[in-house]
């Protein structure tokens, strides 16, 4: 991987930079993009608050009289936390995705196709509308930690049905997957159905959440969640890079180069699950960004995953906030979910991978 790429994909000023220098430069650069990203997105929605105002204010550069308390608590209360979580999300969707399409050893697996988002959301919709017969009422109502620790175990069931559904004697069928991770979403669409049945006027207005996703419920305590599992996944992933790249050779290879292979196998299927949980509990069903975000940095760094994942989480995050700006902004003063952006960017995307990939889901 350390050579001179020659030309052809992932190459770069005829050959003259490595591929290692090119994914550098590209994590460098969605860095930059991000910072700009986020900033853009502060500036989008019904309201004109000034961003410029308000951060005068934040450095002491204007009083509190020349800044309207409304456009203080606009930027701060309402636009700052949502375009934060927002690239939270994205990022834990992205690599999410990256994750699941390395152990499964092809670039179609994406939390959301695979029925895995759908399994979360089934935990989380069942805390909501059950919760207060299953567990403490304190727990339920007081405890935020309650819907994504749901919301985690509905994903790590259904990521864990899925892998063994899906392999047989150590290779793993995309067909199966495919149609595996169709069934189990259907499934859990299904009990998620009973359950809006069940509920009451206030836990239906929750439920509505779930639907097609949205960043409007955006708290800082949310944030910490999520950051705190995005933290200690991003820092586990690393260490697995390695073992991640020798299993595109196989698991049998993988294991003859020394990769714990089971044990990976493992620890990756718990960090999807936990990602994937929190990132629906807070902001809902969000669809595509697994297996869109992956895929283009592929065809730009390469399958190295020691820079797919962190370029994953920036590329998530950046796609994320700006789907939320013109989510926020398209139909202004009124908003769309912003599942429905992301599937209308990510559904032909995904269609032109079938046709490109079409060979290989023959059965």
């Amino acid at each position: 991987m350390s050579g001179v790429v020659e030309t052809g994909e992932g190459s770069m000023l005829g050959g003259f930079i490595s591929r290692e220098a090119v994914a550098v430069l590209t994590l460098c650069g969605l860095g930059v993009l991000l910072v700009i990203g986020m900033g853009m997105s502060l500036t989008a929605g019904a309201s004109s608050a000034s961003v410029g105002n308000v951060i005068r204010y934040w450095l002491g550069l204007s009083g509190s009289d020349a800044v309207a308390p409304r456009e203080i608590l606009i930027i701060q209360q309402i636009r700052l936390p949502r375009v934060v979580m927002g690239a939270l999300v994205g990022a834990c969707l992205a690599v999410s995705g990256a994750v699941m399409q390395g152990i499964f050893r092809n670039p179609l697996a994406d939390p959301g196709l695979a029925g895995v988002s759908a399994g979360s959301g089934l935990g989380a919709a069942t805390i909501i509308v059950l919760g207060g017969a299953i567990a403490l009422p304190q727990i339920v109502t007081a405890n935020f930690l309650a819907l994504p620790l749901a919301a985690f175990i509905g994903g790590l069931l259904t990521t864990g049905l899925l892998y063994q559904l899906a392999t047989r004697k150590g290779r793993t069928s995309i067909a199966t997957m495919l149609l595996a991770g169709i069934a189990l979403g259907a499934l859990a669409q299904s009990a998620t159905g009973i359950l809006f049945f069940m509920a009451d006027d206030r836990q239906l207005r929750d439920l509505n959440f779930w639907l097609l996703g949205s960043l409007g419920g955006a708290n800082w305590l949310k944030i910490a969640t999520l950051a705190g599992v995005l933290a200690v996944s991003m820092t586990v992933l690393p260490f697995m890079a390695a073992g991640l790249n020798a299993l595109a050779l196989g698991e049998a290879a993988a294991g003859h180069m020394g990769v714990p292979v089971e044990r990976m196998k493992a620890t990756a299927v718990v960090i999807v699950a936990a990602m994937t949980g929190t990132a629906v509990a807070v902001s809902g069903g969000i669809g595509f960004v697994g297996i869109v975000v992956p895929h283009i940095l592929r065809l730009s760094i390469g399958p190295d995953h020691r820079f797919l994942l962190p370029g994953a989480a920036l590329l998530g995050a950046i796609l994320l906030v700006l789907a939320d700006a013109v989510a926020r902004t398209l139909l202004a003063p009124a908003e769309l979910p912003i599942g429905i952006i992301t599937a209308l960017g990510g559904a032909p995307f995904f269609l032109w991978i079938l046709l490109r990939r079409r060979s290989v889901l023959d059965f």
